[in-house]
This record gives C-alpha cells, structure tokens and sequence, in this order.
C-alpha cells in the first residue's frame, strides 16, 4: 500500500507537549519529501511543516514556529512531528503526506496539500483544559 500512517495523538492540556509519528506502509520514507498538514472541523486543510529526505530543510508555517519541531530518522524511516507549548487552536487532525517533488526545498514559500499524495487517515490531536 502506498500510503503513510500518524500516530500519537491524543488530549493534552494547552502548554503540553505531543510527538507525532509518521511511517510508511509499502514503500520507503527515506527518499521522500514528507509534509505535515492538519485540519480543524469546518477548515480547510492547512499547511503545518515539511522535511526534505535528508532532514537537514525544514520549514514551519508561522502560527507553530518556536514550538513545533519536524525530524526525521532514516534508520526508522519514520518522521516526527514534535509540538510543544501546544494551543487550543492546535486542534485538528494532523496528517503526514508525502511530496510529489521535493517541494520542502525548491519552494520559496510553503507547500499545498495538492502537492502531495500518499496520505495517511490523521491522528486527532485534542488541545483542551
């Protein structure tokens, strides 16, 4: 199947902190721009950080920078999405796709979900007192 998986979602007070994974299922990670998006109930789906395969670009919409961090272990082929200090309005479900080109490092601004593909069902991530 080529098709990536999130997990680690889950209900966490605002200020606390949740990693989320990103793995693949049928195919390799390790060659693969890979683009963090979410999506709240009612919104359209929004751009929230991307990686290249080396993990050594990385970008981050403005609304997360100094609190949410993507990385990548090759040896794993996993990609994680670690968020701190999170918000109520970090609410969504958060997904991981992967790029159809290596948009993370050849955009000057950043990706669209419409430029990626292999999407994973999305790990819901509650932020809430």
């Amino acid at each position: 199947q080529l098709q990536v998986a999130e997990s680690g979602g889950g209900l966490v007070q605002p200020g606390g902190s949740l990693r989320l994974s990103c793995a693949a299922a049928g195919f390799t990670l390790e060659n693969s721009d890979i683009g963090w998006f979410r999506q709240a109930p009612g919104k359209e789906r929004e751009f929230v950080s991307c990686i290249d395969s080396s993990g050594t670009v990385a970008k981050r919409t403005d609304s997360v920078k100094g609190r949410f961090t993507v990385s990548r272990d090759n040896a794993k082929d996993t990609v994680y999405l670690q968020m701190n200090s999170l918000k109520p309005e970090d609410t969504a479900v958060y997904y991981c796709a992967v790029g159809r080109a290596p948009y993370c490092t050849i955009l000057a601004g950043l990706p669209r979900p419409d430029q990626y593909d292999r999407w994973g069902q999305g790990t819901q991530v509650t932020v809430s007192s």
